[in-house]
């Protein structure tokens, strides 16, 4: 396979008129629910019997993902003839990522991007997922002269361009989030600036805030600093705490929880006024927060007001949102965070996502077997198609001996 001439990628526009009718038409067929709509237009809360679904007023696909998906469905109609090859997944969600796989998108997994894309030549279309991609992976899709069908989101872009300005002015990035997710590895490669001459540091925990915030006020051991932060390209290349936090920025994952990067940002700031007096112009911070990531989080706040006995989180297990809303859910109540509605073995037999454990598991548990009226609280993070909420609705029906025809009379569908 020959070499491509240097620099030669070609970013396609898939949105024509006549794709696009055709392509969303194919994605409603996969992932609509009329009967989550239907649901969603009478309140949010169906009611049979004992037993009482309310789900939250936001939940779902947002906008970037919807624009995501669409593009890959056009990208495979556009070049039906061409390899077309996904950096990775398009979004964080199994069953998405598993209909692209079935209509011949070739993933290339984090881990092998830069192997595989050496490999590709200029007939090749790649796809950039709505989490971006690190700037050299993109520098190595523009030497092999492949065309590319960028489905970035926009928010996500608007955080580049907050770190490159940090970088421009000498300011270090602090970026809330978690190093390995693509996401973030894409914004710390733009926060080294157009000259590559910037610098970043990605914080994940209120500890690890902590401990940064006492070297900006105190100093301490440079050597114990870098070795702390050292896992997952935490820190940019030649970063020295004892330079490189004097002038700071904060920017975040977008798909954060709300209230920690709000809790981080002011930990930031009164480390930095603590040190260089109030005020200081050696701090500065915008709101990165994904609009969508806002919604989702301040609706399920808002259905946990209501009266709730148990609470189901669907979506994919590596999706950063959708992990957030498990947390919000399990301060208050029994929250089980599940892939599919295969996950609701039985009324008492429930396999989920352990956020501590960090891994599958199965628990037993009496909540949706109660003879008693019960209620279950539904919602999903940005990356969740309806389809998979109204299985999960229909099986939790289901489990308490209630029809599918008898939930859809009731919701009028």
């Amino acid at each position: 396979m020959s070499a491509a001439p240097a620099s030669t990628s070609r970013r396609v526009n898939v949105r024509t008129p006549e794709v696009m009718e055709r392509v969303q038409a194919e994605v409603e067929t996969h992932y609509r629910s009329t009967l989550v709509e239907a649901i969603r237009a009478q309140g949010s809360v169906i009611q049979i019997g004992e037993t009482t679904v309310r789900l939250a007023r936001d939940f779902g696909f947002c906008y970037g993902v919807e624009r995501a998906i669409d593009l890959a469905y056009a990208a495979r109609r556009v070049f039906s003839d061409r390899r077309v090859f996904l950096l990775g997944e398009i979004i964080h969600n199994p069953e998405v990522n598993r209909q692209l796989l079935e209509m011949g998108i070739i993933s290339i997994p984090v881990s092998q991007h830069e192997e595989e894309l050496a490999k590709l030549n200029s007939d090749d279309v790649v796809i950039v997922p709505a989490f971006g991609a690190e700037t050299k992976l993109m520098k190595i899709i523009a030497e092999r002269g492949c065309m590319i069908v960028d489905t970035t989101c926009g928010d996500v872009m608007s955080v580049w361009k907050r770190v490159r300005n940090y970088a421009k002015t000498g300011f270090t990035s602090i970026i809330h989030g978690k190093a390995s997710h693509e996401e973030t590895r894409a914004t710390s490669s733009r926060a080294l600036g157009d000259q590559g001459n910037g610098h970043y540091l990605v914080v994940l925990t209120l500890n690890d805030v902590d401990y940064v915030c006492n070297y900006i006020r105190n100093g301490g051991d440079k050597a114990a600093f870098l070795e702390r932060f050292k896992g997952a390209s935490a820190y940019s290349e030649g970063f020295d705490p004892e330079v490189h936090l004097k002038q700071i920025g904060v920017a975040n994952q977008t798909t954060m929880l709300k209230s920690e990067t709000e809790e981080i940002q002011r930990r930031l700031k009164q480390a930095v006024e603590d040190r260089d007096g109030q005020g200081s112009a050696n701090f500065q911070v915008f709101d990165t927060i994904c609009g969508a990531t806002q919604e989702r989080q301040d609706s399920l706040f808002l259905l946990l007001q209501q009266p709730l006995d148990v609470l189901l989180v669907v979506g994919g297990y590596n999706s950063s949102n959708t992990t957030h809303l498990v947390e919000i859910g399990e301060q208050q109540l029994p929250t089980f965070f599940i892939r599919t509605a295969e996950c609701l073995k039985s009324l008492e037999e429930i396999v989920h996502f352990d956020l501590h454990l960090k891994a599958e598991k199965t628990s037993y548990s009496n909540k949706l077997a109660s003879e008693s009226p019960i209620v279950v609280g539904i919602t999903a993070g940005a990356s969740c198609p309806n389809n998979l909420i109204e299985d999960t609705l229909l099986r939790v029906f289901k489990l308490r001996s209630i029809s599918e025809e008898q939930v859809r009379a009731a919701a009028g569908v």
